[in-house]
């Protein structure tokens, strides 16, 4: 799968979102053991929330049709 980047637009389950960051492993810093270990995109979703996902359930996502890049 080609890698997403920084702008792009995607339909998520009717809602719209831009990606505004590429989070590469181990580069955030948290907490949270499980967002260290792999690849993430944090999502902007037009209706003011915010998402971080994984980067391997982000291409099962778009592989099911569940999420569009526009």
């Amino acid at each position: 799968m080609e890698k997403i980047k920084v702008g792009t637009l995607i339909e998520d389950m009717g809602k719209v979102g831009v990606i505004t960051k590429v989070i590469t492993s181990g580069t955030l810093k948290t907490d949270n053991e499980l967002i260290k270990w792999r690849n993430n995109y944090e999502i902007y979703y037009f209706d003011g929330t915010v998402a971080i996902l994984g980067e391997g359930t982000l291409h099962r996502l778009i592989l099911k049709g569940d999420v569009k890049i526009i």
